[in-house]
């Protein structure tokens, strides 16, 4: 393979896979109700509104469901999928662009929670010393609650210590593996 096309590749996987992931943290961010006026929560905003604007014309939410953020999700997933292909010299057919877009998704989706959940335990080291605020933690907390509270429900603290990021740590690495597995 000559370097052009793996520079190619290179710069069209980060270009899709970071519009991507914003695109996700907001359908996130929204189903959690996070704080809209945070910085990071602005800018992932001001990054997805154009596109989200004219298909929420087009497609209404359902309930709390953003479904023009699923569909750009979906399209931009799908999009990169193709092209990734093409410059492989194949010709991915439709199902099998839907199916692996729908799997690479799916995959993010644990990603970005296993990121979040370390990041935040992270933060909590360091944050009680230095006792100073930061905009993230308000997002990863509204962000990671729905996982982790019902696991802190089940599981006590240790001392002072929660192990519910831990568990749910080794649950969504399950989620990884089944996800490979079922959808690969």
């Amino acid at each position: 393979m000559n370097a052009g096309l793996q520079i190619g590749q290179f710069l069209i996987n980060a270009l899709f896979s970071f519009y991507i992931i914003i695109v996700l943290l907001r359908l996130l961010l929204t189903l959690v109700h996070a704080n809209f006026y945070n910085p990071i929560s602005q800018f992932v905003v001001s990054l997805t509104n154009p596109p989200l604007r004219l298909l929420r014309r087009v497609l209404p939410p359902v309930g709390r469901l953003d479904t023009a953020s699923i569909v750009l999700l979906l399209a931009l997933q799908a999009a990169e999928v193709y092209i990734m292909g093409l410059l492989q010299g194949i010709t991915l057919p439709a199902g099998i662009v839907f199916l692996v877009a729908i799997r690479e998704l799916l995959l993010l989706l644990v990603y970005i929670y296993i990121g979040a959940i370390i990041i935040q335990a992270l933060m909590s080291w360091v944050t009680p010393m230095s006792g100073s605020y930061h905009p993230a933690a308000n997002l990863l907390d509204s962000l990671t609650s729905p996982l982790l509270t019902p696991i802190r429900r089940v599981v006590p603290l240790i001392g002072m210590i929660d192990l519910s990021p831990l568990i749910a740590l080794l649950l969504l690495n399950v989620a990884l593996i089944l996800i490979q597995n079922l959808l690969g």
